[in-house]
């Protein structure tokens, strides 16, 4: 299993449907944990949601983004940009140290 991080950022002005939608999200995140690294909301100086950072279980960037796609968020159209990247964690307390 391959690891790939999902980084999105929030349109403008969608505080209301990221509220709206977050139950839903929340579900959906118990359901799938298993497929999940991390997972978290990205935020800016001022402490407000700007985005979604996720590390997946996936196979191929495909199935990455076909997790994605199963998100409440996702459908609550909250994304301007969304990129996807196959991910190495090389060094950090979440690994136990480093690869080399």
């Amino acid at each position: 299993m391959k690891a790939f991080a999902i980084y999105c950022t929030d349109k403008p002005d969608t505080a209301q449907k990221r509220l709206a939608a977050r139950d839903a999200h929340f579900a959906h995140i118990e359901k799938t944990i298993e497929n999940l690294f991390v997972a978290g909301p990205l935020k800016n100086q001022e402490g407000d949601t700007i985005g979604s950072l996720l590390i997946v279980k996936a196979e191929t960037a495909a199935q990455a983004r076909a997790q994605l796609e199963a998100d409440p968020y996702y459908h609550a159209n909250l994304w301007a940009d969304i990129r996807i990247h196959e991910f190495t964690a090389a060094a950090g307390d979440w690994i136990g140290g480093k690869i080399w």
